[in-house]
């Protein structure tokens, strides 16, 4: 870890209660490490409206029977704008799959990919993780 650099910063009572409410919930050792944390998400949100690379997850909830949805969705990623890295088939049960989908491209790339994915008929439910690639963040 860089040299670190001690700052006052003054916050209204009432949000500081709801940051020291968001660093038990989210089980932070500290403010301190729960505004680092926060301001990353930030300056990746940025890099990610900018158009950066980035990297991204997508999740997809589907009915296993939906007819030849392993085959749509393999096609879906081998049309894709974005370069599919890998993903993870999962049998949740005799009916549900779940399937992870990593990706890395361009913003436009990746929300392409991941709105042809999410459409495939059979698909009952998706998400979408997105990160940087981390240049420039500390």
């Amino acid at each position: 870890m860089d040299e670190v650099a001690r700052i006052g910063v003054s916050i209204e009572r009432a949000l500081l209660a709801k940051l020291d409410q968001f660093v038990a919930a989210h089980q932070y050792q500290s403010r301190s490490q729960a505004i680092r944390d926060l301001v990353r998400r930030a300056l990746v949100e940025e890099q990610w409206e900018a158009g950066e690379e980035a990297v991204a997850t997508v999740v997809l909830l589907f009915d296993h029977h939906s007819r030849d949805i392993s085959e749509r969705l393999r096609e879906a990623q081998h049309d894709a704008e974005a370069q599919i890295l890998s993903n993870l088939h999962h049998h949740l049960s005799h009916d549900r799959c779940l399937e992870l989908i990593l990706m890395r491209g361009t913003r436009e790339e990746i929300i392409a990919t991941a709105n042809s994915l999410r459409g495939t008929r059979g698909v009952l439910h998706s998400g979408l993780i997105v990160s940087s690639l981390g240049e420039g963040l500390p």
